[in-house]
């Protein structure tokens, strides 16, 4: 492993042009911007002070994590409230030096509480035009569904993004507690004909068996957490083969309890096999990071090399278009020479 200054990482992570291919909008709120929706729709089981609601936003452990994620959602109901949001997410994001984020949108949990996916869309949407003029950085969605939900959520979830889901919407996913996927298939199919790419959850918790079935049954183009692949070699070989990419994020697998501690994380070993592995902060204010301090921690693992390697991966896996993929990848290599890296 590579002995370089903390400072030296930083500038190399900050300068790296960037993309986050797994990063749930929700589990993107801000507590200060929780406080002022709560504020405003004066949403009950939220701390009453800014103080008391950040002490509570710390990550404890995965119950208390749902509880404050069930509690951003209850405060998102209006078209100006999702509008803010995003706003927020995208600045942040741009702050990083992301360009360019596909970002999941937990459409179900608020169809199920009678928001209509027009109020979602409209405000979602309206704030990534802004976003983009304001930033430069490019906004793309990926409405999905919690798999413990069973089939006639799913089908809610695909029948609202087929009939209002704007041209940026790029995938159609499934996350939630992992649980057999062949239900699915239908829905999937769906998403599929209709021009979506499928991206499902699959091979944090409930093993390489989930990530067959994403592949087999619901056409996977990319998997999503997908640790449990190294638990299985043969399928190692087939997603190395197909160059079919897995979205890891480190830090939420060990919030998660997937991972017992950094040091075991299969990402070095996953890059080692050939996986195109992409390097991405899942739900980054609930658990404390964001996608630069990823890449922070992923150097620790893999070194800087690793860094610019999971960069151009980032790329490879977007659903950019390939002109564009091209000036990004030639702009992370231009930066990697720059601070004397060794571009793959």
């Amino acid at each position: 492993m590579d002995q370089i200054s903390p400072t030296f990482v930083r500038s190399l992570v900050q300068d790296l042009p960037k993309v986050e291919l797994h990063v749930h909008l929700e589990g993107s709120m801000p507590a200060e911007t929780l406080f002022e929706l709560a504020g405003r729709h004066r949403v009950e089981g939220v701390p009453d002070t800014l103080e008391e609601l950040r002490d509570w936003y710390a990550f404890t452990d995965f119950p208390h994590f749902v509880e404050v994620y069930l509690a951003s959602v209850r405060t998102l109901r209006e078209e100006a409230d999702f509008a803010l949001l995003t706003s927020v997410v995208a600045e942040r994001l741009a702050a990083q030096n992301v360009r360019y984020a596909e970002v999941h949108v937990s459409l179900y949990a608020h169809l199920m509480r009678g928001v209509p996916s027009k109020v979602v869309f409209d405000g979602i949407e309206r704030a990534r035009l802004d976003a983009e003029r304001e930033h430069g950085i490019r906004l793309r969605w990926i409405p999905d569904f919690p798999a413990d939900f069973g089939v006639e959520a799913a089908e809610r979830t695909v029948e609202a993004v087929l009939r209002d889901g704007p041209p940026s919407v790029v995938g159609f996913g499934v996350g939630g507690v992992e649980t057999p996927l062949g239900q699915y298939a239908d829905v999937f199919g769906r998403a599929r004909a209709a021009g979506l790419a499928s991206l499902p959850h699959a091979g944090e918790h409930g093993g390489p068996e989930r990530i067959r079935e994403a592949l087999d049954l619901l056409g996977a183009e990319r998997i999503g957490h997908g640790i449990d692949v190294m638990k299985a070699p043969e399928l190692v070989e087939r997603l190395v083969a197909a160059q079919l990419p897995v979205d890891v994020s480190p830090t939420s697998n060990v919030c998660t309890r997937a991972v017992r501690r950094i040091g075991e994380h299969p990402l070095p070993a996953m890059l080692d096999a050939g996986l195109l592995v992409t390097l991405n902060s899942d739900d980054p204010t609930m658990f404390g990071s964001d996608l630069s301090g990823e890449y922070g921690v992923a150097h620790g693992l893999v070194g800087v090399e690793g860094l610019v390697r999971l960069a151009r991966n980032g790329v490879h896996a977007s659903y950019l278009g390939a002109a564009r993929r091209r000036e990004l990848l030639a702009e992370i290599d231009e930066v990697a020479a720059r601070h004397g890296v060794p571009t793959p």
